[in-house]
């Protein structure tokens, strides 16, 4: 079972688009586009408090026991 963490190896800030590129085997930088111009289109205040919320709950990549 897919678990969604923050990244370790691919991270940039806290490396939750690198966790979330992981979590769907897509590109980091893909997923990184796509949240610059998600915050380009909402004016950009939405985009980073979801950023901050998400690597908050978000467990690091060697938090997660299996």
């Amino acid at each position: 079972m897919k678990k969604l963490h923050r990244s370790q190896h691919n991270r940039m800030l806290a490396g939750v688009c690198g966790g979330i590129a992981n979590y769907f085997n897509v590109d980091p930088t893909l997923i990184r586009i796509v949240t610059v111009l998600l915050a380009i289109i909402t004016w950009g205040l939405p985009v980073p408090i979801a950023y901050i919320v998400l690597a908050i709950i978000m467990p690091n990549e060697g938090d997660i026991v299996e």
